[in-house]
């Protein structure tokens, strides 16, 4: 599912991490870690296609994701990888049900509107489909990010610092429910994360470290 090999990672002209080699299959489970400025987040980022590969090779399902343009990792994105920001990015204006619709149609797919019932049902939220965002408890803003991420049964899951915020009753709580709803749908899932709370969680860990 995941295939890395001798990439180089940065902004601009100026590298901030090199890995040699990374193979996670479809359904694999993988926690990054590392001190803060190791590279987590960047190497999520490329993974994604929302920062491009300087060199090496970066393979997502088949795709090579640095000879992509833009616009077709933004696709491929779309339609294969669901995220799971540090920042919920939930759209204050728009309902629950509504922020979940509207990635169907940032996605370019019809609105999905069964799927995301089934979806707030698992995650135990389906009664604040109504609700807007700031009526939420950061727990339940949270579940309502991760059925945005899995509404379109991704092949691949990302997510960036999911329980830095989290005390550790809610953070046991939302890595399994990552976890859970990662295998419910066959999905590949990697975190990224400083806290070491995470790693029980995972047999493959990966330490970065100087950015490598």
């Amino acid at each position: 599912m995941l295939s890395i090999s001798n990439i180089a990672l940065g902004y601009g002209d100026k590298p901030v991490l090199q890995l040699t080699g990374l193979e996670l299959p479809k359904g694999g489970q993988c926690l990054i870690t590392g001190a803060s400025g190791s590279g987590k987040t960047t190497l999520l980022y490329a993974i994604a296609g929302l920062i491009s590969v300087m060199s090496g090779k970066m393979m997502v399902g088949g795709a090579d994701i640095g000879k992509l343009s833009e616009a077709e990792r933004d696709h491929f994105r779309g339609q294969h990888i669901g995220m799971i920001f540090q920042t919920l990015h939930l759209v204050k204006s728009l309902t629950v049900l509504d922020n979940l619709l509207l990635a169907s149609y940032l996605a370019g797919v019809p609105p999905q509107h069964q799927r995301a019932s089934e979806v707030l049902k698992k995650l135990d939220i389906h009664d604040k489909r109504d609700e807007l965002p700031e009526r939420l408890s950061q727990g339940q803003a949270q579940r309502v990010a991760i059925a945005r991420a899995v509404l379109h049964r991704p092949a691949l899951i990302l997510a960036d610092e999911p329980t830095s915020s989290l005390d550790d009753s809610a953070c046991e709580t939302v890595i399994n429910l990552i976890k859970e709803v990662a295998q419910d749908t066959g999905a590949a899932l990697v975190i990224s994360t400083h806290d070491s709370r995470v790693k029980s969680h995972f047999g493959n860990v990966i330490n970065l470290g100087d950015g490598r």
